[in-house]
């Protein structure tokens, strides 16, 4: 019997594993063991099952719907890239600029991350053309879901290299922004200067549109200097600048989430506004998993760490939970005893966030791919943009140039676009 059969059946009439493993009178770890497919069910058992349960529900019609499969690109291993990025980014990306003519707009990926961004602009009709992210664990994850192994370095990449592209999409490094981490922006000796390496290329690209991401301490850094650095660098180079901060709870998502946005155009005349929050909610127990194993906090830790002192106590969410929780950190796995938020589940009673749960608050589709370590999941995840948000302002930015080159002659359009 198929296990997807099993977890209808569950579904169907919302019992646990344990209510189910009662019907038949066998144990819940047996019922586990059949659904996960460790082990099969027997015949005579499912006939049971069918007796027990034939005037709640109509066997004939299970089904299990089948579901086009997302293409997992696996040609090369993480060893491969950590070993031979440079090479393999030349190659995979010769091969996807072949049908870069086909997309409405083309786009650059820097500091890509996972590919949350890029994710976003194609969902737009935007084609990338050029990629980049330094963290070989995240390049790995971008290759399997995109094809495509990300340059390394951007300081190391000449400017000239770069392909055309209407739209420079990059969410730049959070750490030396965030009140999280470290205040060090521009002083920070590497990632302070990530802005800097923006500049070095809308200067040579002549690049028409910008579409930064940060987090919301930007806005206050060094008592805003450091966005007044960026905001008159952009307008000195003649860029029409846009910007605000957007919360993902506000657009469906259930996670707290704010995040700083610009935007910005060459062509002065583009009339452009950020997406208005459509402010629907929902609640993070919509998308929790039941009768997890495998992410439980040991008993131990929660008696030891968690627990222990009366200054305050961790988030614990269920299915019942209304509203949003508290952001998500990229050191979720390091179990935050104040910040972290866990799920009343799992073998020890107290478990972590699955990665399913993970990208269902960051908004990725349920066929992303996730190939790394949990560990690795849960900073790719805490470092990335939330899709849904990000894909709202692709669509602005679209629509803001499918307007502009309605109402401006044909000639004039392309000179100011490229």
């Amino acid at each position: 019997m198929k296990p997807q059969i099993l977890k209808l059946i569950r579904s169907k009439l919302d019992l646990t594993q344990k209510q189910a493993s009662e019907i038949i009178e066998v144990s819940d770890k047996t019922w586990q063991q059949w659904e996960s497919g460790k082990t099969e069910m027997h015949p005579a058992y499912y006939s049971f099952l069918q007796e027990k349960l034939k005037e709640k529900i109509n066997f004939d019609e299970l089904t299990v719907q089948k579901t086009p499969q997302k293409q997992i690109f696996e040609g090369y291993s993480q060893n491969q890239i950590s070993k031979n990025a440079e090479e393999l980014a030349e190659i995979t990306h010769i091969e996807e600029r072949k049908d870069a003519d086909r997309g409405d707009f083309k786009f650059i990926d820097l500091f890509a991350g996972i590919g949350g961004i890029r994710q976003s602009f194609e969902v737009n009709g935007g084609k990338c053309v050029f990629s980049s992210e330094i963290d070989p664990f995240a390049k790995f994850t971008y290759y399997t879901n995109f094809g495509v192994v990300p340059f390394g370095d951007i300081t190391k990449v000449e400017a000239t290299t770069i392909p055309q592209h209407d739209i420079l999409c990059a969410g730049f490094p959070c750490q030396p922004f965030s009140h999280i981490g470290k205040r060090e922006g521009f002083e920070h000796p590497t990632q302070g200067t990530m802005f800097h390496e923006i500049v070095r290329i809308i200067e040579t690209k002549k690049t028409p549109v910008l579409f930064l991401e940060n987090v919301p301490g930007l806005i206050n850094h060094d008592d805003g200097n450091t966005l007044k650095v960026i905001i008159e660098t952009l307008e000195d180079m003649g860029y029409k600048v846009h910007h605000t901060v957007l919360d993902a709870s506000h657009f469906g998502i259930p996670q707290k989430r704010k995040r700083f946005y610009l935007v910005a155009f060459l062509n002065q005349n583009i009339n452009f506004e950020f997406p208005k929050p459509p402010m629907i909610s929902k609640d993070i127990g919509e998308v929790l998993e039941s009768n997890i194993t495998g992410y439980s906090i040991s008993e131990h830790l929660q008696k030891s760490y968690l627990f222990k002192k009366d200054d305050g106590k961790p988030s614990l969410i269920d299915k019942n939970t209304t509203g949003p929780i508290k952001t998500l950190v990229s050191t979720y796995h390091k179990i935050q005893r104040l910040t972290g938020t866990f799920v009343k589940d799992g073998e020890t009673g107290i478990r972590l966030l699955t990665t399913n749960e993970c990208k269902a608050i960051m908004g990725f589709p349920k066929d992303f791919v996730i190939p790394v370590s949990r560990t690795q999941m849960y900073r790719q995840m805490g470092n990335s943009v939330v899709v849904p948000v990000v894909t709202k302002i692709a669509e602005q930015i679209s629509l803001a140039l499918k307007t502009a080159k309605q109402s401006t002659p044909q000639e004039n359009f392309e000179l100011e676009l490229t």
